[in-house]
């Protein structure tokens, strides 16, 4: 079980940025029939749906992009920022749809930003609790270590409705601006699917990891 369990969490992730960057790059080289950048498409959506107010800039990394709520600024990769392609497209339009979620107050972006907080005091502190925890035989100390780690869980499980409902309204926003024909639909869903696929791959992770934490913490304590 422990080898299964160990191939799982070492070959999901893996698989899953294999796979988004193997996607992004097949589709990075496909020019739209349009031929906007990630930077005129963005700016086109955030026009359409009245957010004037959001800038759209350039950073480095690839694919790095990302939307901050807290400066309305939606930064792109500068492959995508510069060159027209499905992929550029495709992220482009997934990043504004999380400005149109800030926007609406989309109860799941609320709900994640919310959670930010607690989800980065986990991060930091969780796993060194539960080291402590396991290796001095301390029961309690392992159970707070669990409860930061679920804390932690829980905002990835949060994050899986905002991806997938950001890539949906990117693909509407696409399709009603003109931004890709019904030929290049397809590749850019599955652009948006393969990025997908990372958020899952990290909270499937994470999830089966607490359950393992858990397991620890219950023969523990029926060893006390």
């Amino acid at each position: 079980m422990y080898i299964v369990y160990f191939a799982i969490i070492m070959l999901l992730p893996l698989y899953a940025q294999m796979k988004v960057k193997g996607t992004y790059k097949k589709f990075a080289k496909e020019r739209t029939m349009k031929g906007q950048t990630g930077a005129e498409v963005a700016r086109a959506i955030l026009d359409a749906n009245g957010l004037y107010d959001v800038r759209v800039v350039p950073t480095q990394g690839v694919l790095s992009d990302h939307y901050n709520p807290a400066t309305k600024t939606v930064a792109l990769s500068e492959s995508n920022f510069y060159e027209a392609s499905v992929a550029g497209a495709a992220v482009a339009a997934h990043e504004v749809g999380h400005a149109i979620q800030h926007k609406e107050a989309y109860s799941m972006l609320t709900l994640r930003s919310k959670l930010v907080p607690v989800a980065n005091i986990s991060s930091n502190a969780s796993w060194i609790i539960v080291m402590i925890g396991i290796f001095s035989g301390l029961s309690n100390m392992l159970l707070l270590g669990i409860v930061l780690l679920a804390a932690g869980v829980v905002f990835q499980l949060v994050t899986l409705p905002v991806e997938f409902d950001a890539s949906k309204r990117a693909l509407v926003q696409m399709n009603s601006l003109g931004i890709i024909t019904n030929e290049e639909e397809r590749p850019a869903r599955k652009v948006l699917s393969a990025a997908a696929l990372t958020y899952v791959a990290a909270a499937a992770v994470a999830v089966l990891e607490l359950l393992r934490l858990i397991l620890i913490f219950t023969n523990m304590r029926s060893d006390d």
